[in-house]
């Protein structure tokens, strides 16, 4: 887990990227995630990592804890 509190810290910091790519990063992540459970298939556990990790990033630069 720290390693992914790591990960978002830096992504946060990261002044090349913007709230947009966040957002559409999540969004990707979102749809994939959901066309997988819709056709039934198995959920890649590194999406699940992905999105926890630009979550948590995006609160933290949106200010709040994450």
């Amino acid at each position: 887990m720290a390693d992914l509190q790591k990960m978002a810290r830096r992504l946060a910091a990261d002044e090349r990227l913007s709230d947009y790519d966040f957002w559409r990063w999540l969004k990707d992540i979102d749809d994939l995630l959901y066309r997988a459970e819709r056709d039934r298939l198995p959920i890649p556990f590194n999406l699940i990592l992905a999105r926890r990790v630009l979550r948590n990033a995006r609160l933290r630069r949106t200010g709040r804890s994450g």
